[in-house]
């Protein structure tokens, strides 16, 4: 990877749109953040050695070499408030036919093979690029993290990876349950969105783009992405009128040395169609044999489970909860959550980390600050990625800890025993407005005693903040 250097040119054009504008652009805050620029390179870098693992990255050399530059041009018009010296940009393609793009913090971006083959004009391709490069230089995914989690630094990096693989069909990236709940945790919020889409109206004027690309792009994406949510929309959601709010960011703008749809994007893609057709994220998926696990166990699922100790161990959870379980049960730390389960009941199927019995605690970001609607979007995602989960979406009130909540049993189809098992859901909304989940996952035959054991683990929640 090579660090990016600024030329002094491309610093003066910076200043000049920065000038000329500056009254009328609408102010951009980064939000506040308690890790450094450090962890973020850390985070990513950790992330990235994963990507590599588990995504088909291209070794094409003028794929890349078009991508890195357009990127350099891009992180070269960066202003000057949010440039980071620690942060190394790099871009790579990744050979998968969905439109979608994603970068990591501290600079790794990716870009999938679609994106390219879908965009009408160069622009549209920068305008994806400067929306996800304007997320690192802010800082998002570390900001977000700020105010969600309160697992350490270095156990978010398998948390990012697994938000940006996973998707609604055959996640790589699995954790916890074959949920693959990664994905509700690294969608970045609405405010987060406006603030990228903004950021990378700019960066896209100062580097020769007209930012009304940008705009264009979003509706390219859910034009091409064929039925369902779009896989890039699906982590980064529409704040409402961004087609509106962008074009007129970019009338506020003025474009640096004309427009740059080059002969290189018509070469690029006329290359890509001489290549074999990129596999979909399904395919990935399903010849994928990382089988990875949240505790580090890839052993299949034994079925030979204890039944639950009458004796309960407490666990501190930082500074989110304390929770009490079986004394039998082990703690299996993710990245984004955390599982209590006896052994016998996790391992691997179907090359996803899973677990039979037992209960996963974790939270979730609340857009909606209403907690009825914050679970009626938890069960949509989980439902996304397993259509044979089922429900009456019938809520019973009470309290977890104090604090009003929701109460929901639902039916799915174990990935390890293909038997049937209940889902018992609570959720609860924290002083930050995030959502607090615990999820009881038992076979339906042995939902009876399980079912007792999880309404206790349940009351002997309490909130430390």
């Amino acid at each position: 990877m090579s660090r990016v250097r600024m030329k002094s040119s491309v610093i003066a054009a910076v200043l000049a749109v920065s000038v000329a504008s500056a009254a009328a652009q609408t102010k951009i805050t980064a939000p506040k953040n308690k890790y450094s620029p450090a962890d973020d390179v850390k985070l990513g870098r950790e992330a990235a050695q994963q990507v590599q693992q588990e995504l088909p990255v291209m070794r094409d050399e003028e794929v890349n070499s078009y991508l890195n530059s357009i990127g350099r041009r891009l992180a070269n018009a960066i202003p000057p408030e949010f440039r980071h010296p620690e942060f190394q940009y790099t871009f790579t393609g990744v050979n998968m036919r969905e439109i979608n793009a994603f970068a990591l913090p501290g600079g790794p971006m990716y870009v999938n093979r679609g994106m390219i083959e879908k965009a009408h004009n160069e622009g549209e391709v920068a305008g994806v690029m400067a929306h996800e490069l304007s997320h690192v230089a802010l800082r998002h995914g570390t900001a977000q993290q700020t105010k969600s989690t309160p697992f350490a630094i270095g156990q978010i990096a398998g948390q990012i990876a697994g938000a940006i693989i996973g998707g609604t069909k055959g996640a790589i990236l699995a954790q916890g349950t074959e949920f693959g709940l990664g994905t509700v945790f690294m969608k970045y919020s609405r405010e987060y969105e406006k603030q990228a889409d903004l950021l990378g109206a700019r960066i896209m004027a100062a580097s020769g783009y007209d930012p009304r690309d940008m705009a264009n792009v979003f509706k390219t994406i859910q034009k091409e992405s064929g039925p369902g949510a779009p896989q890039w929309m699906s982590s980064h959601p529409d704040p409402g009128n961004r087609y509106e709010y962008i074009n007129q960011e970019a009338r506020m703008l003025r474009v640096e040395g004309g427009a740059r749809d080059t002969r290189e994007f018509q070469n690029v893609q006329a290359h890509l169609r001489t290549l074999a057709p990129a596999p979909s994220a399904e395919d990935v998926a399903r010849n994928s044999k990382s089988g990875r696990t949240s505790g580090g166990d890839t052993r299949p699922v034994s079925g030979n489970v204890p039944p639950p100790d009458s004796r309960y161990q407490t666990y501190d959870e930082g500074n989110l909860f304390r929770i009490s379980v079986p004394a039998n049960w082990r703690e299996l730390g993710s990245n984004n959550s955390v599982t209590f389960a006896p052994d016998g009941a996790y391992g691997t199927a179907n090359g996803q980390s899973v677990f039979t019995h037992g209960v996963e605690v974790g939270v979730a970001r609340n857009e909606a600050h209403d907690l009825t609607t914050a679970t009626s979007e938890l069960i949509d995602n989980l439902r996304q990625s397993n259509p044979r989960l089922s429900g009456s979406g019938n809520f019973e009130r009470g309290q977890i800890g104090g604090r009003q909540a929701l109460h929901t049993v639902l039916s799915n189809v174990s990935e390890a025993t293909g038997g049937q098992e209940v889902i018992d859901m609570y959720t609860a909304q924290l002083s930050d407005g995030s959502l607090f989940y615990a999820i009881g996952v038992a076979p339906r035959e042995q939902f009876n005693t399980y079912g007792t054991v999880f309404r206790r683990v349940i009351g002997s929640i309490k909130f430390s903040r």
